[in-house]
Parts: C-alpha cells; structure tokens; sequence
C-alpha cells in the first residue's frame, strides 16, 4: 500500500467511526418512530408496519449497480451528499419532535446513512476497527446520558453536542472516494448484525445495568422476591466497562494464546447470547447473564476481528454484503419484536444471528492472526479491577421513608406506553409530571421498557425512578426488559412475582406483588397488565391474579391495579369481585382513561379487599401516553 493510500486508510477510520455513532444515534429514533407513529401503537398491522421498515433498508440496494456507472466526480457527489443527509438528519432531530415530520426525517437519516455505509464498503474502507470503535461510542454515551438519547434532551447543550458529533463527522466525510486497486476489505456482512447484538445486549447499557438491578433484587436481606429487580447505585455503572473493553479488545487486538480463536470466539458468542435469551432472571441466572453478555462481546469483537482479516473481494460485492447484514438487522428486528403482536417464539432470533456471524468469522479463523501475549495479560486486570469498585463505590437509591401517623395511601395507575407520548415523542419528564402532580405514595406502572432495541434502548424505569426520588420494583412479562413495576418511596416487606399463562395473547403477563408499610400497618400492591386474548375475556388471567394476590396478600389489605384491558360490568370484573376485589372506583365512575387526548373507555383500574376504602379519584389529562393515569386515595380502617 502506498503512502498517499495508508494516509487515506487513517482518515476513513475517524470518519468511519463517527458515521456509525451517528447512523446508531438516528436508528435509536427511527425504530420507535416506526412503532408509535407509523404503527400507532399496535393498530396497523405488524405486517404493514414490517414491509414499511424493510423498504428503507431495501431501496440502498440501488446504489450498488449504479455505483460502477458513475464518474469519480459523481462518486463523490453521491458519498458527500449521503453524508450530508445523514448528518443533517440526525442533527434536525434533536428539534424535531413528534408526528410525521420526525418519522420521515428519521427515515431519511436512515436512507442516507446506508447509501454512505454501502459507499464505504464499496470504495475499499476497513470495517474494523472503525465501526467497533462507533459502537463503543454510542454504548458509552448512551449510558453517560442515563440512557436518554440526545434527542430527548431538549437542551441547548444535547444540542451542541449532536452538532458537534455532526460537525466531526462530516469534517472527515468530505474527502474523494478511493477504491484500493487490491479489492474491497471483508467483513461488512457483519456490521448489521453486530448492530442488532450490541443495541439489544452486548453494549447496551440499559440491558446491562438491568441485569445489575436483579442481581441486586436477589440479594440475601430482609425482603423476600427472587426474580424482581430492585434500582442499584449510580456508581455500579462503571462496570459497563467489562463488556465495553472486552468487544474492544476482542475487535483491535488478536491473538493465538487460545488454541483455535476463531472457534472459541464463535462458541462464546453463541453460548452467551444463549444463555442471555434463555437463562431466567431468578436465582443465579441473572449473575449467569452478566458474565454471559461480557463472554459475547469479546466473541463478537473477535469474529469481527477474525472475519476483517479474510480475503479481498470485489467493490461490489462488498456493497451488496454490507447492505445485506442491515437487511438481517432490519428482517432480524421486525421478527423479534413482532412477536408480541403476532405471537410465536422469538428468543432464537438474536441466537440466529450469533450463530451468523461466528460461521462467517469461521471462514477466516487462523488465517493471519497477529500474536500479542500482552493483551492477554492486560485484559484479564480488568475484571478484579471493576469487582474492585464493585466493593469499595457500592451506593444505595434513596432511602425508604417511614409514616407512622399516615391512614391513607395515595396510589397512581399508569400505562406508560414504554415513555413514548401519542405524538411519538419519548418524554420521561411529562410522565414524570403527570405521577408528581397527584403526590402518590405508590405508583404501579404497565408497558414498562428497560432496555428494548425497538425503543431505543432507554432504561425508562431507572430514569423515572430517579426523577420521582423512588425506588422500584420490577418483574419481566414479554421478556427480562419489558413488563411492570411498582414505585415508592415508603417502607417493602415483602416482593413476589407469578408468570401468568399467555391464555392466546401473545404478549406475556404477569403479576407482581408488593407490600408496602404505612401508618403501622402492611398493604399488598399487586401490579399486573392483564393481555386478553382474541374474541373472549382473560378470565385464566383474571383467575391466576386473584389467586396469586390472595395468597400473597394473606390477611393483609389487598389492591390490585394497572392497565387490566377489561371494562366496568364485564364478566371479568364480575369474576374479580367474587373472588372479593370490588371496583373501588365503583361511585365515581365514569373515569376513562383509553384513548389519552380523546379518552372512551375505562380499561386502567384500582381493585381492592380487606376494608380500604376509595376517595379523591383523578384521571390526568397528559397524552405522555397512549393512557391517562389514574389516581385515588385509599383509606385504611
């Protein structure tokens, strides 16, 4: 390689890398606008919604044939002007909030953004380590913005930083496309999928730091609930760094200490990723996901690695495998998460795709592995260092209060759409002032998302939490990351949580049991988010719920709350009361809560035994959701 062309090489890399943090910065807003803008929350089909997200990965394609027909002056003109769109895009979103307008720029960002990938890959440019290093980027600003993407901020300084981002990347864009007279650099099939298995586990930190919060749930102490999450400190974020520094020393540093790389690499993957779909959250399986995500980052940073060091091949083939791994990524998204809607098994998706990539970085184990005996040596200080802050920077949320004096407790129902208001917009500071206005005691929330790939990847909870001064406690539905959560900040005795049978629907449910203290007594708080299923009433549901919050409750005052898709009158509501859960909110109705900005219909309830009575209801008026809260104060005699 010439020097003129090795100078060039170095110039792709910083360029390379802020491209991917931007394109993972627009994809964090696209994926959810295509959810709760296009798809309206569920009431367009999944497979309109599915065929309109593959379009956008589908139409770049054409870049590929008609690249080889351009003169080096238009080759440049399209690689300027898909960067120009892409950053453009991801900088207008950082004020363009809500409605079509964010969809569309969303969009277009995206369309740019793989129209330059697809040039990148074409004109000879290196995936690795450019693309990783993106990738660690956006992981670690994602947890350094507690998971909230600039976007979200509304803030003149997220907004000079995503322009600064802009302003770099594109200062290193602007540059004449070249194509290394050797061929194309291998391994851009890869980067999609690398995107799916990093923004869904590998290096999200809200996927990791829920994993910390159920190790935290599972703790020896006085409360009992195996299989709930609890909030951990502030300063436990730093261990994000094991799996950060793993993927990146798997991907810039190769070795052969290991017999076989390669194959060890592709194993610990797809035995990582495995275990991380598949290994429960109670017991020690949320310790055995932690070291499972670490384990397939460093798999993943090395089949990376592995398969970068392969063979040329021609410009255009190049092209069409880099836009073919964001065709897996798109295809391997809409099949996860379209599950809940649809219903059919989805944890092998991301397993699949492990799989995937180690066959492709098989190819090339062995084959021109660097020996470096120190990067072993190196890397393995790094877990006892972190076990040390572990130990030694260990805080705690806020401390529980105690009310000695207090006969009432006041308690907020609220679908929080996973934070995404009726307008698209994710908005965890209107939520925030929606709970905050009623002054509750107790908050039990549905649709809670900590860390959803399709949602861009915030830990809602953890950032409610935090803004409303409470702890929380969490049980997985759909999956590890997706289900409902109670909030307060007064006293928990006791945590416990049932998987409730699907019963057809194809989102899972469950019930998750809190007892809380108050004015000397024990109140049981059952959180649930009740999934009919077609044409008939949850009675299974309704059954399992009331047996579930008997037990649990004892003869303590039992409530029963959330978003419970059932109507006052229906046989469901008649099937709680005789199991002894009236409608507390029985004299005051009506109190509609579905749809938000025009609400008809009363679905989001506060059930109750044991002598609490109901007084002060309030329904909000905010659209931070697809729901409005409802609130009441119950009495204790």
């Amino acid at each position: 390689m010439s020097l003129d062309m090795e100078r060039e090489w170095r110039w792709s890399e910083p360029m390379l890398a802020l491209g991917t943090l931007v394109l993972i910065d627009v994809l964090r807003v696209w994926l959810p606008s295509v959810i709760t803008i296009f798809g309206a929350a569920g009431s367009t089909p999944a497979e309109l919604m599915g065929g309109f997200a593959l379009l956008w990965f589908l139409v770049p394609f054409a870049v590929v044939p008609a690249w080889g027909r351009l003169s080096t002056p238009g080759k440049h003109t399209l690689t300027g002007a898909a960067a120009l769109g892409l950053g453009g895009c991801r900088f207008a979103l950082t004020f363009v909030h809500g409605g079509q307008s964010q969809l569309y720029v969303a969009s277009a960002g995206l369309l740019c953004g793989l129209v330059w990938l697809a040039a990148q890959a074409i004109d000879g440019v290196a995936p690795v380590p450019a693309v990783p290093a993106g990738a660690v980027l956006a992981g670690v600003q994602h947890l350094l913005l507690g998971t909230v993407d600039l976007t979200w901020r509304g803030t003149w300084w997220a907004a000079a930083v995503a322009g600064l981002e802009v302003l770099l990347f594109l200062s290193f864009a602007f540059r004449p496309p070249w194509n290394l007279s050797s061929g194309a650099a291998p391994g851009w099939s890869l980067v999609g999928p690398t995107f799916l298995l990093t923004g869904m586990a590998l290096l999200s930190p809200a996927a990791f730091t829920a994993e910390l919060s159920y190790l935290a749930g599972g703790l020896p102490r006085d409360v009992s609930g195996t299989g709930v999450a609890e909030p951990v400190s502030l300063w436990l974020w730093p261990l994000f760094a094991v799996p950060v520094v793993a993927f990146w020393r798997g991907a810039t540093r190769l070795n052969n200490l290991l017999p076989e790389p390669g194959v060890v690499a592709g194993v610990l993957l797809v035995l990582g990723v495995g275990l991380y779909m598949y290994v429960p959250t109670h017991g020690y399986g949320p310790l055995a996901r932690v070291v499972a995500i670490c384990c397939a980052a460093w798999g993943l940073g090395r089949c990376l690695s592995v398969a970068a060091w392969g063979t040329r091949h021609p410009a255009a083939r190049t092209g069409t495998a880099a836009l073919g791994g964001m065709l897996l990524f798109a295809a391997a998204t809409v099949a996860y998460y379209a599950a809940y809607d649809i219903g059919y098994p989805n944890r092998w998706v991301p397993v699949a795709v492990a799989g995937y990539v180690a066959l492709r970085a098989l190819r090339f184990a062995g084959k021109g592995d660097h020996v470096d005996e120190r990067d072993l040596r190196w890397s393995s200080a790094l877990l006892p260092a972190f076990v040390g802050i572990l130990v030694f920077l260990a805080g705690s949320p806020p401390a529980p209060v105690e009310r000695p004096d207090a006969r009432s407790l006041r308690l907020v129902a609220y679908n929080i759409r996973m934070g995404f208001g009726l307008d698209g917009t994710f908005d965890p500071d209107a939520v925030v002032r929606a709970v905050r206005r009623e002054r509750p005691d107790v908050v039990v929330l549905s649709e809670v998302d900590r860390a959803w790939l399709l949602n861009g990847g915030h830990d809602t909870l953890a950032v409610l939490a935090r803004r409303l001064g409470m702890r929380y406690s969490f049980a997985p539905a759909a999956d590890p990351v997706w289900g409902d959560a109670v909030l307060t900040d007064l006293l928990v005795a006791a945590r416990e949580s049932v998987r409730l049978s699907p019963d057809g629907a194809p989102t899972g449910a469950q019930a998750l049991g809190v007892v809380v203290r108050v004015g000397g007594r024990e109140i049981a708080v059952v959180a649930t988010h009740i999934q009919p299923p077609p044409g008939r009433p949850p009675l299974v549901q309704v059954r399992e719920i009331s047996e579930f919050a008997t037990r649990f409750g004892g003869d303590r005052p039992t409530v029963i709350a959330g978003d419970l898709n059932i109507h006052p009158g229906d046989e469901s509501m008649r099937a709680f009361a005789e199991n002894g859960y009236g409608d507390s909110l029985a004299a005051f109705r009506p109190l509609r809560t579905f749809s938000a900005d025009r609400p008809t219909e009363e679905i989001d309830h506060v059930l109750a035994r044991g002598g609490l009575t109901a007084s002060e209801p309030s329904v909000g008026t905010t659209t931070a959701s697809d729901h409005a809260p409802i609130a009441v104060t119950l009495l204790v005699s």
